[in-house]
Parts: C-alpha cells; sequence; structure tokens
C-alpha cells in the first residue's frame, strides 16, 4: 500500500535537510530558508536568539497570510519570547516552534491536507 501523500502539481515539498542545508521539490537550498506551498525564500537568519519581528515580513506580508507558520529551530527545539510569538500573531498566523526536523515533517502533512501553511527553518548541520 502507497502511503506517500498527495501532493498537488507544483507545491513545494520538503524531501530532506541536514548538512546545512534543504531538498525541496528536486532543488538544494543551503541555509535558512521559508517554505510556502508555491516558492521556497532564502531567509537571512542563522541564529534564533537574533530572532525579531521583522524577521517574519516575508510571511506576514504575504495575501493571504499563512494560517499555520512552523519555526524549525535547528537541531533543538529553542523557543522565542512569547511577546514576539504574539507580535507575529496579530499579524495572522499561529506560530508552533519545534525542531527542524519535526517541522519538515509536519510542513508536509499539512501540505498535503490543503492547509494554508509555511515554514521558516534554520538549517541542521
Amino acid at each position: 500500500m502507497d502511503v506517500t501523500p498527495l501532493i498537488p502539481e507544483g507545491r513545494q515539498l520538503i524531501e530532506a535537510y541536514g548538512d546545512g542545508a534543504f531538498r525541496i521539490t528536486g532543488e538544494r537550498h543551503a541555509g535558512a530558508v521559508i517554505v510556502f506551498p508555491e516558492e521556497t525564500l532564502a531567509w537571512d537568519l542563522s541564529d534564533i536568539a537574533a530572532l525579531s519581528l521583522s524577521d517574519f515580513l516575508p510571511v506576514t506580508g504575504r495575501d493571504p497570510v499563512p494560517e499555520i507558520l512552523l519555526l524549525g529551530t535547528g537541531r533543538r527545539t529553542e523557543f522565542v519570547l512569547p511577546s514576539l510569538r504574539a507580535a507575529v500573531r496579530e499579524k495572522g498566523p499561529v506560530v508552533d516552534i519545534m525542531d527542524t526536523g519535526a517541522a519538515c515533517r509536519t510542513y508536509n502533512v499539512l501540505l498535503a491536507e490543503g492547509r494554508r501553511v509555511a515554514a521558516a527553518l534554520l538549517p541542521v548541520d
């Protein structure tokens, strides 16, 4: 039995991560990325501790704004200030914080469900 989720043509599926990069729909992306169903953007962020509201502008400035933003913080889950999380929520998306591997897997599941999801991901070495 094939249990591969059905992903519509042209959607950005996260296929692999590691060695400081991601393979998304057959293309390698080095460094941090923000993945949307329609496209993948380079994300100029290397340290979760330096995260600010402006770093989320590629997500909060979209139309429509994703309903869910998965924040992959690297090898381990690193929490951000509750005030920052609340400020992003005021702009639209619910922020769910987890390690990058979990964020990649969760993104693919939500994508297969047809949810308006985005994943902001720090790489794992």
